[in-house]
Protein backbone atom coordinates (compact mmCIF):
# COMPACT_ATOMS: atom_id res chain seq x y z
CA UNK A 1 0.00 0.00 0.00
CA UNK A 2 1.20 3.53 -0.67
CA UNK A 3 0.08 7.12 -0.52
CA UNK A 4 1.06 9.96 -2.77
CA UNK A 5 0.48 13.63 -3.44
CA UNK A 6 -0.64 14.22 -7.02
CA UNK A 7 0.75 17.07 -9.09
CA UNK A 8 -0.86 16.18 -12.42
CA UNK A 9 -2.78 18.86 -14.31
CA UNK A 10 -6.54 18.31 -13.98
CA UNK A 11 -9.42 19.70 -16.08
CA UNK A 12 -9.59 23.47 -15.64
CA UNK A 13 -5.88 23.72 -14.78
CA UNK A 14 -2.91 24.81 -16.87
CA UNK A 15 0.82 25.28 -16.57
CA UNK A 16 0.04 28.89 -15.52
CA UNK A 17 -1.91 27.79 -12.43
CA UNK A 18 -0.57 29.63 -9.33
CA UNK A 19 1.34 27.60 -6.72
CA UNK A 20 -0.84 25.47 -4.47
CA UNK A 21 -1.04 26.60 -0.84
CA UNK A 22 0.84 24.32 1.59
CA UNK A 23 -1.33 21.37 2.60
CA UNK A 24 -3.87 21.94 -0.18
CA UNK A 25 -2.42 19.41 -2.61
CA UNK A 26 -4.58 16.58 -3.95
CA UNK A 27 -3.92 13.25 -2.28
CA UNK A 28 -4.17 9.59 -3.23
CA UNK A 29 -3.88 6.31 -1.40
CA UNK A 30 -3.36 3.00 -3.17
CA UNK A 31 -4.65 0.04 -1.14
CA UNK A 32 -4.39 -3.69 -1.59
CA UNK A 33 -5.65 -5.21 -4.86
CA UNK A 34 -9.37 -5.90 -4.71
CA UNK A 35 -10.03 -3.29 -2.03
CA UNK A 36 -12.96 -0.86 -2.48
CA UNK A 37 -12.38 2.83 -3.17
CA UNK A 38 -13.46 6.18 -1.74
CA UNK A 39 -13.57 9.49 -3.60
CA UNK A 40 -13.58 12.46 -1.21
CA UNK A 41 -14.52 15.96 -2.46
CA UNK A 42 -14.11 19.35 -0.76
CA UNK A 43 -16.37 22.38 -0.99
CA UNK A 44 -16.70 25.78 -2.71
CA UNK A 45 -13.70 28.10 -1.99
CA UNK A 46 -12.26 25.40 0.29
CA UNK A 47 -9.45 22.91 -0.22
CA UNK A 48 -8.60 19.22 0.28
CA UNK A 49 -7.52 20.00 3.86
CA UNK A 50 -11.18 20.15 4.94
CA UNK A 51 -11.63 16.52 3.89
CA UNK A 52 -8.20 15.09 4.68
CA UNK A 53 -9.34 13.59 8.00
CA UNK A 54 -12.11 11.65 6.27
CA UNK A 55 -9.75 10.61 3.46
CA UNK A 56 -7.26 9.33 6.05
CA UNK A 57 -10.05 7.39 7.80
CA UNK A 58 -10.95 5.63 4.55
CA UNK A 59 -7.29 4.87 3.87
CA UNK A 60 -6.82 3.46 7.38
CA UNK A 61 -9.84 1.23 6.79
CA UNK A 62 -8.19 -0.27 3.71
CA UNK A 63 -9.86 1.75 0.92
CA UNK A 64 -8.23 3.13 -2.18
CA UNK A 65 -8.67 6.92 -1.89
CA UNK A 66 -8.72 9.90 -4.24
CA UNK A 67 -8.90 13.39 -2.72
CA UNK A 68 -8.76 15.85 -5.65
CA UNK A 69 -8.13 19.59 -5.50
CA UNK A 70 -10.90 21.18 -7.53
CA UNK A 71 -9.77 23.66 -10.21
CA UNK A 72 -9.31 27.19 -8.90
CA UNK A 73 -9.16 26.07 -5.27
CA UNK A 74 -6.25 26.01 -2.85
CA UNK A 75 -4.38 28.74 -4.75
CA UNK A 76 -5.81 32.26 -5.09
CA UNK A 77 -9.24 33.83 -5.46
CA UNK A 78 -8.14 35.24 -8.83
CA UNK A 79 -7.35 31.70 -9.97
CA UNK A 80 -10.88 30.62 -9.11
CA UNK A 81 -12.47 33.52 -11.01
CA UNK A 82 -12.12 31.77 -14.36
CA UNK A 83 -13.47 28.38 -13.21
CA UNK A 84 -17.01 27.04 -13.21
CA UNK A 85 -19.20 24.04 -12.42
CA UNK A 86 -18.04 22.41 -15.66
CA UNK A 87 -14.42 22.48 -14.44
CA UNK A 88 -15.22 21.15 -10.95
CA UNK A 89 -17.51 18.40 -12.19
CA UNK A 90 -14.91 17.37 -14.79
CA UNK A 91 -12.27 17.11 -12.06
CA UNK A 92 -14.60 15.01 -9.89
CA UNK A 93 -15.35 12.76 -12.87
CA UNK A 94 -11.62 12.37 -13.60
CA UNK A 95 -10.91 11.40 -9.99
CA UNK A 96 -13.78 8.90 -10.07
CA UNK A 97 -12.37 7.32 -13.21
CA UNK A 98 -8.94 7.08 -11.55
CA UNK A 99 -10.52 5.06 -8.76
CA UNK A 100 -12.50 2.93 -11.19
CA UNK A 101 -9.18 1.97 -12.73
CA UNK A 102 -8.24 0.34 -9.40
CA UNK A 103 -11.57 -1.04 -8.14
CA UNK A 104 -15.14 -1.76 -9.16
CA UNK A 105 -16.60 -0.78 -5.78
CA UNK A 106 -16.54 2.99 -5.11
CA UNK A 107 -18.17 5.25 -2.55
CA UNK A 108 -18.14 9.03 -2.91
CA UNK A 109 -18.18 11.53 -0.04
CA UNK A 110 -18.46 15.31 -0.27
CA UNK A 111 -18.81 18.44 1.85
CA UNK A 112 -21.04 21.36 0.79
CA UNK A 113 -20.46 21.82 -2.97
CA UNK A 114 -18.49 18.60 -2.73
CA UNK A 115 -21.79 17.04 -1.70
CA UNK A 116 -23.42 18.56 -4.78
CA UNK A 117 -20.71 17.03 -6.97
CA UNK A 118 -21.18 13.73 -5.13
CA UNK A 119 -24.89 13.76 -6.00
CA UNK A 120 -24.08 14.64 -9.61
CA UNK A 121 -21.74 11.67 -9.86
CA UNK A 122 -24.39 9.38 -8.35
CA UNK A 123 -26.91 10.61 -10.91
CA UNK A 124 -24.48 9.95 -13.75
CA UNK A 125 -23.06 6.69 -12.39
CA UNK A 126 -25.72 4.47 -10.78
CA UNK A 127 -23.03 1.82 -10.33
CA UNK A 128 -21.59 3.83 -7.40
CA UNK A 129 -21.97 1.72 -4.26
CA UNK A 130 -22.98 4.55 -1.92
CA UNK A 131 -22.55 8.25 -1.21
CA UNK A 132 -21.93 10.40 1.88
CA UNK A 133 -23.08 14.03 1.83
CA UNK A 134 -22.07 16.42 4.61
CA UNK A 135 -24.15 19.63 4.65
CA UNK A 136 -24.59 19.50 0.86
CA UNK A 137 -25.88 22.29 -1.34
CA UNK A 138 -28.85 20.76 -3.16
CA UNK A 139 -30.81 23.58 -4.80
CA UNK A 140 -30.11 27.13 -6.03
CA UNK A 141 -31.04 30.35 -4.32
CA UNK A 142 -34.31 32.04 -5.35
CA UNK A 143 -34.45 33.81 -8.70
CA UNK A 144 -34.34 37.22 -7.04
CA UNK A 145 -31.07 36.32 -5.31
CA UNK A 146 -29.54 35.11 -8.57
CA UNK A 147 -30.63 38.29 -10.33
CA UNK A 148 -29.17 40.40 -7.52
CA UNK A 149 -25.79 38.64 -7.88
CA UNK A 150 -25.95 39.09 -11.65
CA UNK A 151 -26.57 42.78 -11.09
CA UNK A 152 -23.55 43.07 -8.81
CA UNK A 153 -21.34 41.34 -11.38
CA UNK A 154 -22.64 43.64 -14.13
CA UNK A 155 -21.83 46.63 -11.91
CA UNK A 156 -18.24 45.47 -11.50
CA UNK A 157 -18.38 43.65 -8.16
CA UNK A 158 -16.31 40.49 -8.38
CA UNK A 159 -16.46 39.18 -4.81
CA UNK A 160 -18.47 39.15 -1.59
CA UNK A 161 -17.24 38.42 1.97
CA UNK A 162 -15.89 34.95 2.59
CA UNK A 163 -18.07 31.97 3.49
CA UNK A 164 -15.27 29.72 4.71
CA UNK A 165 -14.36 28.43 8.17
CA UNK A 166 -17.88 28.12 9.58
CA UNK A 167 -16.65 25.95 12.47
CA UNK A 168 -17.87 25.79 16.08
CA UNK A 169 -14.53 24.60 17.45
CA UNK A 170 -12.61 27.81 18.32
CA UNK A 171 -9.28 26.05 17.91
CA UNK A 172 -9.82 25.09 14.25
CA UNK A 173 -9.66 27.28 11.14
CA UNK A 174 -10.50 26.05 7.65
CA UNK A 175 -8.06 26.73 4.83
CA UNK A 176 -10.38 28.68 2.55
CA UNK A 177 -10.43 31.90 0.54
CA UNK A 178 -10.99 35.27 2.21
CA UNK A 179 -13.57 36.23 -0.42
CA UNK A 180 -16.39 34.61 -2.40
CA UNK A 181 -15.99 34.98 -6.20
CA UNK A 182 -19.36 35.82 -7.70
CA UNK A 183 -19.08 34.46 -11.25
CA UNK A 184 -18.15 30.98 -10.00
CA UNK A 185 -20.95 31.25 -7.43
CA UNK A 186 -23.45 31.94 -10.20
CA UNK A 187 -22.17 28.93 -12.10
CA UNK A 188 -22.63 26.74 -9.03
CA UNK A 189 -26.23 27.93 -8.67
CA UNK A 190 -27.27 27.93 -12.33
CA UNK A 191 -25.14 25.26 -14.01
CA UNK A 192 -24.83 22.97 -11.02
CA UNK A 193 -27.68 23.14 -8.56
CA UNK A 194 -30.61 23.88 -10.87
CA UNK A 195 -30.23 20.70 -12.96
CA UNK A 196 -29.11 18.73 -9.90
CA UNK A 197 -32.32 19.50 -7.98
CA UNK A 198 -34.35 18.08 -10.85
CA UNK A 199 -32.23 14.91 -10.91
CA UNK A 200 -32.34 14.10 -7.19
CA UNK A 201 -35.58 12.04 -7.29
CA UNK A 202 -34.01 9.73 -9.87
CA UNK A 203 -30.89 8.94 -7.80
CA UNK A 204 -31.15 5.52 -6.15
CA UNK A 205 -27.63 5.03 -4.75
CA UNK A 206 -27.68 4.52 -0.93
CA UNK A 207 -27.12 7.85 0.83
CA UNK A 208 -25.65 8.71 4.23
CA UNK A 209 -26.65 12.34 4.93
CA UNK A 210 -24.83 14.23 7.69
CA UNK A 211 -26.60 17.47 8.69
CA UNK A 212 -25.70 20.34 11.03
CA UNK A 213 -28.74 22.17 12.45
CA UNK A 214 -26.45 25.17 13.03
CA UNK A 215 -25.14 25.70 9.50
CA UNK A 216 -24.42 29.33 8.58
CA UNK A 217 -23.42 28.66 4.95
CA UNK A 218 -25.92 26.15 3.52
CA UNK A 219 -29.31 26.46 5.19
CA UNK A 220 -30.30 23.17 6.89
CA UNK A 221 -33.50 23.12 4.82
CA UNK A 222 -31.36 22.03 1.85
CA UNK A 223 -30.60 18.79 3.68
CA UNK A 224 -34.31 18.36 4.41
CA UNK A 225 -35.08 18.88 0.71
CA UNK A 226 -32.56 16.20 -0.22
CA UNK A 227 -33.89 13.70 2.31
CA UNK A 228 -37.49 14.26 1.26
CA UNK A 229 -36.96 14.13 -2.51
CA UNK A 230 -34.20 11.52 -2.77
CA UNK A 231 -35.01 8.46 -4.86
CA UNK A 232 -32.99 5.88 -2.92
CA UNK A 233 -32.49 4.77 0.70
CA UNK A 234 -31.40 7.53 3.11
CA UNK A 235 -29.64 7.27 6.47
CA UNK A 236 -29.34 10.54 8.33
CA UNK A 237 -27.03 11.73 11.12
CA UNK A 238 -27.59 14.98 13.00
CA UNK A 239 -24.38 16.85 13.85
CA UNK A 240 -25.49 18.70 16.96
CA UNK A 241 -22.09 20.14 17.89
CA UNK A 242 -20.83 21.31 14.51
CA UNK A 243 -21.35 24.13 12.03
CA UNK A 244 -21.00 23.90 8.24
CA UNK A 245 -17.43 22.56 7.95
CA UNK A 246 -18.36 19.61 10.13
CA UNK A 247 -15.50 17.45 8.81
CA UNK A 248 -13.13 19.70 10.79
CA UNK A 249 -15.46 20.39 13.71
CA UNK A 250 -16.50 18.70 16.96
CA UNK A 251 -18.35 15.90 15.12
CA UNK A 252 -15.54 14.99 12.72
CA UNK A 253 -14.89 11.70 14.54
CA UNK A 254 -18.56 10.75 14.27
CA UNK A 255 -18.57 11.52 10.53
CA UNK A 256 -15.44 9.46 9.96
CA UNK A 257 -16.69 6.48 11.99
CA UNK A 258 -20.14 6.37 10.44
CA UNK A 259 -18.85 7.01 6.91
CA UNK A 260 -16.39 4.12 7.10
CA UNK A 261 -19.05 1.83 8.56
CA UNK A 262 -21.50 2.83 5.81
CA UNK A 263 -18.87 2.41 3.08
CA UNK A 264 -17.88 -1.03 4.31
CA UNK A 265 -21.52 -2.09 4.35
CA UNK A 266 -22.44 -0.88 0.85
CA UNK A 267 -19.27 -2.30 -0.72
CA UNK A 268 -19.49 -5.68 1.03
Amino acid sequence: MRTLVRTAILPGMSDATPPVLPGCEPWSHVAAPGAPGALVIHGFTGAPTSMRGLADAFAAAGFHVELPRLPGHGTTVDDMMTTSWADWSAAAEAAYQQLRGRTDQVVVAGLSMGGSLTLRLAADHPEIAGIVCVNPATRPQPDEMIEAIRGMVAAGTDTLPAIGSDIADPDVTEVAYDATPLRPLLSLMIDGLTPLAAAIPSITVPLLLCSSPQDHVVEPAQGDFLAESYGGPVERITLERSYHVATQDHDKGLIEERSVEFARRVTA
